[in-house]
């Protein structure tokens, strides 16, 4: 008794089936595709390799023929390029001893020129603006004078110059973290990313410069990178880029926190606060203040008439005070005068209700019943009885 399997038709033989799927891939329409190719080799007759961008990638044929026909380059076809090819999506069935295999049956190649990474410069930067990637670093706040900067960039190079001159004119005294990395091949982007997120994940940085010299926007296209961007938008510390020269813009500029065109700029905006000039406004400020204390004490060699008028100033608050003590001594006085214990040193007393408010009529004394009389020297306790009437 045979198997039972869900009711679908066939069973059909499988080299049959590959052949009918080959058929159905060529039957598509053929495109072109632009990405950055990796993994390239060569057989006898054909070149193959992927072609990558941030989203994915397919593998790719080419026969040597058709590569000759495109006339690029000597070295053209590299790790690395960006390129514009043509063709259509193939299946070679394999058989009983060949192995079945898919590719992007390409047919044309030629480099990617600026205006296609124009175009595939403004897609990615419509889909990050669109998730609002282009916001969030610019939400960061970034310190006024920073005590630990990070900075990515090219070991050797006239950036790395540019921006230590741009911080020494500063005058800033701080500590900078260098995190050095390719700034151009195929292998840049993932290096910086990485570069930059270690430089996140140590507390002291307060601040990320992502920095290097001009050229074409093949050139600076690592920094156009998807996964880069990506892990810039969403750091902690915000990250200053200065890439290129004015004219140039990479993706890394618009969801970095601020984008400088020059590494000099990148100094600026790292450590917003110009020390050297702070320092000078405080020592003139240093200066005023002594001269305002020297003439206010009379120091030698000040102006006699201000020392003067210093010595009027202080006979005339001398005067005053003594006026305010005279006045406080007779207000004294007064008070005295009037005071009850002094009528009680006379031989008075005061009668008072055993809670001590003042009894003022012979009816509050009766009413009361039992009151204190309070003389100078102490109270005594007493019975308000009716007086007989003669």
């Amino acid at each position: 008794m045979g198997t039972v399997g869900p009711e679908l038709p066939g069973p059909f033989a499988v080299g049959r089936y590959a052949k009918a799927l080959r058929d159905e891939l060529r039957k598509r329409a053929r495109v072109l595709l632009i990405g950055e190719v990796t993994g390239l080799r060569r057989s006898k007759v054909q070149a193959y390799f992927e072609l990558r961008d941030g989203e994915g990638a397919v593998p790719c044929a080419i026969w040597l023929t058709d590569l000759e026909k495109a006339g690029l380059p000597e070295g053209g076809l590299r790790d690395g390029a960006e390129v514009v090819i043509a063709g259509g999506p193939d299946y070679y069935p394999g058989g009983g001893q060949a192995s079945p295999s898919f590719a992007f049956r390409t047919t044309y190649v030629r480099l990617a020129g600026e205006g296609d990474l124009l175009a595939r410069l403004e897609a990615l930067r419509k889909q990050l603006r669109a998730e609002g990637l282009f916001e969030l670093q610019k939400q960061l706040a970034r310190p006024l004078l920073p005590k630990t900067i990070g900075v990515v960039t090219a070991e050797s190079g006239a950036a790395r110059r540019d921006l230590i001159a741009g911080l020494e004119r500063r005058g800033w005294a701080g500590t900078v973290v260098w995190a050095f990395a390719p700034v151009q091949d195929r292998h840049a982007a993932p290096a910086i990313s990485a570069a930059i997120q270690d430089l996140a994940a140590r507390p002291e940085i307060e601040a990320i410069v992502v920095t290097r010299g001009g050229g074409s926007l093949a050139d600076l296209w690592a920094f156009c990178d998807e996964t880069l961007c990506r892990t810039v938008a969403m750091l902690r510390v915000p990250v200053i880029s200065a890439i290129g020269h004015e004219r140039d813009e990479t993706l890394i500029d618009d969801v970095a926190a601020v984008a400088c065109s020059t590494p000099t700029h990148a100094a600026e905006a790292a450590v917003p606060l110009d020390c050297l000039a702070a320092r000078s406004g405080l020592r003139r400020a240093v200066a005023a203040l002594r001269s305002a204390g020297e003439r206010a004490v009379g120091a030698p060699g000040v102006d006699t008439a201000a020392h003067r008028h210093a010595a009027r100033l202080s006979r005339s608050t001398a005067a005053s005070l003594e006026r305010r003590r005279t006045t406080l001594r007779q207000a004294a006085a007064m008070l005295r005068a009037h005071d009850p214990e002094r009528t009680l040193e006379r031989g008075y007393a005061l009668a008072e209700t055993l809670d001590g408010d003042p009894v003022t009529s012979a009816a509050e004394a009766r009413a009361a019943d039992r009151i204190n009389l309070r003389f100078a020297d102490g109270r005594i306790r007493a019975r308000a009885e009716r007086a007989a009437e003669s």
